[in-house]
């Protein structure tokens, strides 16, 4: 009922059709948020990516993906991963 009956025996496409035109309304509602906050402040906010800035949410999430994980060279691997995880957990415990 309601649905598409050849998607219907694939949960991941099902997924899909629902996270990406959430992942994509969120990305244009950040947008918005920038073009907004750029006018506040008199400037002109993100118009270099594309058509009016409509890009940008985009550049945005491929230079997000395509950084290098920082890590310093003396540290600790186990210890620098556990103790964030161990510090979010204790604060969303109490």
């Amino acid at each position: 009922r309601g649905s598409i009956p050849l998607l219907n025996n694939i949960p991941m496409a099902n997924l899909l059709l629902l996270i990406v035109p959430i992942l994509i309304a969120m990305a244009f509602l950040m947008l918005t948020e920038r073009k907004i906050l750029g006018h506040i402040q008199l400037r002109k906010g993100p118009n270099v990516v594309g058509p009016y800035g409509l890009l940008q949410p985009f550049a945005d999430a491929i230079k997000l993906f395509t950084k290098e994980p920082l890590k310093p060279a003396t540290s600790t691997i186990t210890l620098y991963i556990t103790a964030p995880t161990l510090a979010l957990t204790i604060a969303l415990l109490l």
